[in-house]
């Protein structure tokens, strides 16, 4: 037994068993991260994989969407394997969740094309998203309730955060792995590789991934206060009742998801993923030059966690959070302003020197949101609309003339759409690609670039953004697992925080790119998406500090 020191700790057995405790649920739950962001991150390469039968912009929005329907799932793996949790045990929960993610990833790396199956293709890939998200959904709560109920009350914030890196981790090594995967690719055998088969490397590198963490995994043992209780015969007989049926703990779901958990969606997936759909989409920056910024911020998102998790143990959960929140709230559209100016400046210059304006009957315009590609946008108004979306290019909307085509403006060239409809599909198809060619023209003459110029980026410029983005990104999400543990009694502990978690972070952060560039594509301004999480993080500032008590120091007990 651990000999115990004049100050009443006991040292150094429990220390050793902290950092298995930590080591192990953090590995897997970075196992876990790095399946379900190697799909994020290649959405482009997917979207012509699995959604070849549809236009560009459908098919790029149908990836985004089958990204965010992953998330979507996690709410009713949160209900079932909190349940699990709450009346059987911690680690058997999470030990589950860890085996499902890692078969439905090693699968997806062996899907066929839309090129080779047709439309049973994209069929297998999102049944393969849900059970990735329903085994997230029991993933995160377990890990993080497992650590703070071993961890000592003062070192809880601190203890959790390193579950926290876990994103990070796995963020940086599904950013790794497909960086290395590019570059062996393209030196061997040319860039197409990647893209023609290449991508699926990645997904089954998780294989090796899965092995070290299942091994991992059943080292453990129960956690100390489930243990306690079940031995004192306190567990919950219907997690589901006790948490969302009685008034008390069910104001607590609603407070943790209104006043923390929308914001952690909003902030955390904006500063990590739609920041990659901005600069690949819109500013067209190659695509390793974003991940390198992204591997180099996610590096840094690591110490962030552990460090403001380290802060919430001296000053206070909700100070910290709060402090993430707001800072996200300021730097929203500045930020990706900023982005802009310094890694494509050329976009920004012409932007300003020769705006796009798009000419048209309100009538003939549609709102251009189809995720599964089945409408034709052949409207002389929408022909033009998407050319200049697809470019990545800002326009200005002008009411035309009721019943003329539409026409686009750029500085003091005009040049005229053409109306397709009822067209056959192969002539429709030429009209919309003589327009969009045209469009392209004038676009180039106006200065517009085809893609950024990495000699007049300003790297450290972009960098320095990021990292505020991170510095708002860590400080929300570093106490958030202590905070949420606190929150709620150990009988109900799992079911109780999982769900609000997961529906802030699935429904809220995972909509996060998908949703924003929709609303892109339908507005016209590259910008317009970022109301989508500025919403949602405004919402949780006002509950938080309104609201949400302190939790630190509270017993784990109860």
């Amino acid at each position: 037994m651990a000999d115990i020191a004049a100050d009443g700790i006991q040292a150094p057995a429990k220390a050793v068993g902290l950092r298995t405790v930590v080591a192990a649920s953090a590995a897997g739950t970075t196992f876990e991260w790095y399946d379900f962001f190697v799909f994020g991150s290649l959405a482009q390469v997917i979207s012509k994989t699995f959604f070849s039968g549809l236009n560009e912009t459908a098919g790029y929005i149908a990836a985004l969407a089958l990204f965010g329907a992953g998330f979507a799932f996690r709410p009713i793996g949160a209900l079932v394997f909190g349940r699990i949790g709450d009346r059987v045990g911690r680690k058997g929960a999470f030990l589950v969740t860890v085996v499902l993610m890692g078969g439905a990833t090693v699968a997806i790396g062996l899907l066929p094309s839309y090129a080779t199956a047709g439309v049973i293709s994209p069929i297998l890939l999102l049944l393969m998203r849900i059970v990735q998200g329903f085994a997230l959904g029991g993933e995160y709560g377990g890990a993080a309730i497992y650590v703070a109920e071993h961890a000592p009350p003062d070192a809880r914030g601190r203890s959790t955060g390193w579950v926290q890196t876990s994103a990070a981790f796995g963020l940086f090594a599904a950013l790794l792995v497909i960086l290395l995967t590019r570059l062996a690719l393209g030196k061997a055998f040319g860039p197409a590789a990647f893209d023609a088969w290449g991508w699926r490397i990645p997904f089954l590198f998780s294989a090796g991934l899965l092995a070290v963490s299942i091994y991992m995994r059943l080292k453990l043992s129960e956690s100390p206060a489930f243990a306690a209780m079940k031995a004192e015969g306190g567990g919950s007989a219907a997690p589901y009742a006790e948490a969302f049926g009685q008034w008390k703990n069910l104001k607590t779901v609603l407070l943790a998801l209104v006043a923390i958990m929308f914001a952690q969606g909003a902030v955390w997936y904006t500063a990590f993923f739609y920041v990659q759909t901005f600069m690949e989409k819109f500013l067209k920056v190659d695509p390793p030059i974003i991940n390198g910024l992204m591997m180099a911020a996610t590096a840094v998102s690591a110490v962030g966690y552990v460090v403001f998790g380290w802060l919430s143990d001296k000053v206070g959960r909700k100070p910290v959070m709060l402090f993430g929140m707001t800072l996200m709230l300021a730097a929203y559209f500045p930020g990706f302003h900023m982005l802009a100016q310094t890694l494509n400046p050329a976009l920004a210059e012409a932007t300003a020197r020769s705006p796009a304006t798009v000419i048209a009957d309100p009538a003939d315009c549609a709102l251009q949101f189809d995720p599964v590609g089945k409408a034709a946008f052949t409207s002389s108004c929408d022909i033009a609309k998407s050319a200049l979306a697809n470019a990545g290019v800002s326009y200005i909307n002008q009411a035309g003339a009721p019943g003329q085509p539409a026409m686009v403006r750029v500085g003091m060239a005009t040049i005229p759409s053409l109306d397709a409809r009822g067209l056959p599909k192969d002539v429709a198809k030429a009209v919309k690609a003589s327009v969009e060619g045209k469009i392209k023209e004038g676009l180039a003459r106006a200065g517009y670039p085809a893609k950024a110029d990495p000699r007049r980026m300003n790297l450290p410029g972009a960098f320095a953004v990021m990292l505020v983005f991170v510095v708002a990104a860590t400080a929300l999400f570093g106490p958030i697992a202590a905070c949420l543990v606190e929150l709620f009694p150990t009988r109900i502990r799992y079911t109780a925080m999982s769900l609000p978690y997961h529906i802030g972070t699935g429904w809220v952060g995972g909509f996060v790119p998908f949703t924003a560039f929709a609303i892109v594509a339908a507005v016209g301004n590259i910008y317009s998406g970022l109301w989508y999480p500025f919403a949602f993080t405004a919402i949780s500032v006002v509950t938080c500090l309104l609201l949400v008590p302190e939790t630190r120091g509270r017993s784990l007990h109860n």
